[in-house]
């Protein structure tokens, strides 16, 4: 595992904990990894990928600010 500055290891998460997280199917997910709006999984193996969870999360975040943004008064 990588130490991210804050000391936190990373953590790998699979595409289904990805789909839970972000309420996406998994067409959209790939759709918006190769348009560069979320974040590219980690090849894992032959047919196996995972996500970095802080990457996902931080996505998350940013998708929660952006649309709160738009409805402030």
């Amino acid at each position: 595992m990588v130490d991210t500055p804050n000391n936190t290891l990373e953590r790998l998460i699979r595409l289904p904990e990805v789909k839970s997280r972000t309420g996406l199917s998994s067409s959209d997910l790939y759709r918006r990894v190769d348009a560069g709006t979320f974040p590219r999984q980690i090849k894992l193996g032959v047919k196996a990928v995972a996500w970095i969870e802080t990457e996902v999360q931080e996505w998350i975040e940013q998708t929660i600010q952006s649309a709160r943004e738009g409805v402030q008064q």
